[in-house]
């Protein structure tokens, strides 16, 4: 079946700097590659990568304003009524606003299709919540609504089981596609010059952490692991993201005496060259939906300790045979294992050979056939 004559839409809060936000991204434009007419469509239209969009797709700005929630369904129910997508993929969409918006739309002739792409391991983002009555409720939302949807995708195996468990769906009824996070832009860009004095010639090797500042990537558990690599060789670590957990991360920099081994960077638009650069990468998150920035060192060659959390960089990393996987929360583990990787790298051309399974034209692929089966049987 040929999906060019298709009209897609993908709906997302925003464009933060986000694994989710930047896989759904690549989506869009693999669709739009494609010849595919593809919208993304944000609850509002802002985020460090929204001047990434490429010009091929359309943005839709719903201008969301409090109550948000409400606000951004009725927007959205307006654009579906307005503009009639033929599907819409919705992510980071808790309260399912895009099955919502359709219902309210009364859509009769051709009905839009929605497919709920679930990017995170809401067991672990639900307990992680502060707020238990807002946990409870959102886990409700999902068991009772996620199964309307007209179809599932999820990031990862781990990921797909814990939403068959929590919605009590079986399995089969959800589709697993990992994200498209490996593109052409990705290689390009992790070619490019670097400055940064800490990686010219003769200066000690760098281990590098990606991701938001955050309570659910655990960087306090990745510098206490620094703290016992540096008492045993010369090594710095690069921690590049922004969060609410900054000021916590650089008093306990400050107790550690790391001042000089160790930068938060902050928010950077090219983090793929300081993977490129660096000696190893490492992941420290309590869970993941997929675990982007593994498939992304991966790509570029670089060697990858990671937590065996839930869930993604287990699948990603084959249990281990490309790059070592740790105990969640375990400074000591952690450290054994950068050092060994230090000290005995992973071939990069074994890496780069494997992320091809992550490559953007390879999902994007897969995501044109969960079109075509909808299109079939409705």
């Amino acid at each position: 079946m040929n999906v060019k004559g298709t009209s897609i839409s993908i709906f997302l809060p925003n464009l933060d700097g986000g694994g989710a936000e930047r896989a759904m991204l690549h989506l869009a434009q693999g669709f739009a590659e494609r010849g595919i007419k593809t919208d993304l469509v944000l609850a509002e239209a802002e985020g460090d990568y929204l001047e990434l969009v490429p010009s091929s797709v359309r943005v839709i700005d719903l201008k969301s304003t409090f109550p948000v929630v409400v606000w951004k369904t009725v927007a959205l129910s307006r654009y579906l009524q307005h503009e009639n997508p033929t599907v819409i993929f919705s992510a980071l969409d808790i309260i399912s606003s895009a099955l919502w918006a359709k219902k309210w739309a009364r859509q009769v002739t051709v009905p839009t299709k929605v497919v709920m792409c679930v990017q995170t391991y809401l067991s672990g983002q639900f307990q992680h919540d502060q707020h238990y009555v807002a946990a409870y409720i959102r886990t409700c939302l999902v068991r009772w609504l996620y199964p309307k949807s007209d179809a599932l995708v999820a990031a990862s195996w781990g990921t797909a089981k814990d939403l068959a468990h929590l919605t009590a769906l079986p399995l089969d009824r959800i589709q697993v596609i990992y994200n498209p996070v490996v593109t052409p832009d990705v290689i390009r860009k992790s070619q490019e010059p670097l400055a940064h004095p800490w990686f010219l010639p003769g200066e000690p090797p760098v281990v590098l952490g990606v991701g938001r500042l955050v309570g659910q990537k655990d960087f306090f558990t990745l510098i206490q692991a620094f703290q016992r690599v540096r008492q045993q060789r010369r090594a710095r670590l690069i921690i590049l993201g922004e969060g609410e957990d900054r000021p916590r991360l650089e008093t306990l920099i400050r107790e550690l005496k790391l001042e000089q081994d160790v930068a938060l960077l902050g928010f950077v638009e090219n983090p793929y060259v300081y993977m490129a650069n660096s000696a190893v990468f490492v992941l420290s998150s309590h869970y993941e939906g997929f675990g982007n920035v593994v498939a992304e060192a991966m790509a570029v060659g670089t060697p990858i300790v990671a937590t065996d959390c839930p869930s993604g960089p287990a699948e990603i990393l084959e249990n281990g045979k490309y790059g070592k996987l740790v105990p969640i929360a375990d400074p000591d583990f952690m450290a054994t294992a950068i050092l060994e990787t230090l000290a005995h790298p992973v071939n990069s051309e074994v890496l780069k050979a494997r992320s091809l399974l992550f490559s953007s034209d390879h999902v994007v692929t897969q995501y044109v056939d969960v079109i075509e089966q909808i299109l079939q049987n409705s």
